[in-house]
């Protein structure tokens, strides 16, 4: 006969015990980045984002915890698990999406295409820097009239006797205008699509920051403008002369918004979960009426399955049978299910919803643009489309 046992209480943010699946290692990491975010994020974000600013100071701080480039190995790289990072991207993301963009920018984007595409001397070179903090990085692929469809870039490289002339714009750069290198992908007179390493301050390069945002305002954004821009041939990433180069980066960016998405979804839910229990009307808290209760068991749901979703993603990436397939099916469903629960929990504060004193608005704001970059909710939902059928509905 079953012994039985008293279960322990039941934590209303792991409602499935999602922690007890994660290993010693991954929780040291998930409390660093959670207390971290607590102490050195939350205080102070709203103001960041009253004021569309991400403090340059704030980069030094993430790099002394090891998160740029955490999962890379090699090179003094931390070589973290998928696991380890997603926990990471989702706690920086519990505090707001900008920072984890900078986060996964830096080292999902820059980093990796380094580490993936560049030469020796390359590596050598950046990656140390720029996991130190050193040198941050910008990853420009999106244009101004290319963003879904990038094999219709128009930034053109040139050859011109030992380098290469390059010309175009880039938008929509996450960190561009604090970057000390831009990873720039270009089309070349061979209709090849070859990356470079543009350094600031080379003449011809500039990135001015885009302003007036109402989302993702806790963030850098900029464009790139490349008016004949003198790049020399060792900046030049050796080998790679398609898009694979590009996409195999937009794949490691998409698989930390499967995670963080869901930390912006549980901020959101906890402010809602919170604020349901003090706030009273007609003589009682609003969290005792049944449609304040649906709403919060249906965040509950929604989150507990969006968490699922990222560590069983991060458990086939780390056994290596991820495919990129999978992490679009994780970004449309997770991203989407966290702007519900934002949305969700925007009701529930009421009028409280829409100031900086509660995380909620700000979140929202900044899902609707994590909804669209790294690969449109419309694209990726074709991309499943594609892998379902067999049919490419692209072209």
């Amino acid at each position: 006969m079953a012994v039985q046992t008293e279960l322990p209480a039941l934590d209303p943010l792991d409602y499935l015990a999602l922690d007890a699946l994660l290993d010693e290692e991954e929780r040291a990491i998930r409390d660093t980045v959670r207390q971290f975010v607590r102490e050195q994020v939350l205080p102070e974000v709203g103001d960041w984002f009253e004021r569309s600013e991400l403090p340059r100071e704030l980069m030094q701080e993430l790099a002394k915890l090891g998160l740029f480039g955490m999962h890379l190995e090699g090179y003094g790289l931390p070589g973290a698990s998928a696991v380890a990072y997603g926990l990471a991207c989702l706690e920086l993301e519990a505090g707001d999406s900008g920072v984890r963009s900078a986060v996964s920018v830096q080292g999902s984007l820059a980093m990796f295409a380094i580490w993936r595409w560049g030469s020796e001397e390359q590596k050598q070179r950046w990656l140390p820097a720029m996991h130190a903090g050193e040198a941050i990085g910008c990853f420009g692929l999106t244009e101004p009239d290319a963003g879904s469809d990038p094999g219709s870039m128009r930034t053109h490289a040139r050859r011109d006797g030992g380098d290469w002339l390059l010309n175009g714009a880039k938008m929509w750069i996450t960190n561009g205008t604090i970057a000390d290198v831009a990873v720039v992908w270009a089309r070349t007179d061979a209709d090849e699509i070859r990356g470079f390493l543009v350094e600031k301050g080379m003449p011809g390069f500039s990135a001015p920051e885009i302003h007036k945002k109402i989302s993702l305002r806790a963030s850098v954004t900029s464009e790139l403008v490349l008016q004949d821009v003198r790049v020399p041939d060792e900046n030049a990433f050796p080998e790679i002369r398609t898009l694979r180069g590009p996409l195999t980066c937009l794949d490691e960016a998409r698989y930390g918004i499967v995670w963080g998405s869901v930390g912006a979804g549980r901020a959101c839910f906890e402010a809602a979960l919170e604020y349901s229990k003090e706030r009273i009307v007609f003589g009682k808290p609003i969290s005792a009426y049944q449609l304040t209760q649906q709403k919060l068991a249906e965040m509950a749901l929604e989150l507990n399955r969006a968490g699922l979703v990222a560590l069983h993603l991060g458990r086939m990436k780390d056994a290596g049978t991820l495919r990129p397939e999978h992490v679009s099916l994780g970004k449309l469903g997770n991203v989407r299910g966290a702007l519900e629960v934002c949305r969700s929990a925007r009701s529930v504060l009421g009028a409280n919803g829409v100031t900086l004193e509660y995380p909620v608005i700000r979140h929202m704001n900044n899902l609707e643009s994590v909804l669209t970059y790294e690969g449109t909710h419309e694209v990726h939902t074709l991309v499943v489309g594609n892998a379902l059928t067999g049919t490419s509905s692209f072209r």
